[in-house]
């Protein structure tokens, strides 16, 4: 017996994908003014990207964990 989801399961990991992200960069924003106010916003950006960046294989796996987790408790007569 083969154990596989159909195709297109995951597109809704990449909605808590996006979601993840949002807060990862508002809290990498926040950080930054924080503890460097002196610095341009374009630095505060590129600052923030790169942090969002070194999270993407993280916010990956995660979503997909939050969606089946999401979807087996929703779903339980599977």
């Amino acid at each position: 017996m083969v154990f596989e989801r159909e195709p297109g399961y995951f597109l809704g990991a990449m909605y808590v994908s996006y979601l993840l992200a949002a807060f990862i960069m508002m809290i990498s924003v926040v950080f930054l003014y924080y503890f460097f106010p002196t610095w341009p916003d374009f630095g505060i950006y590129v600052g923030s990207c790169l942090m969002l960046f070194l999270c993407v294989p993280i916010i990956f796996r995660y979503s997909r964990v939050i969606w089946i987790t999401l979807d087996r408790s929703i779903d339980t007569g599977k």
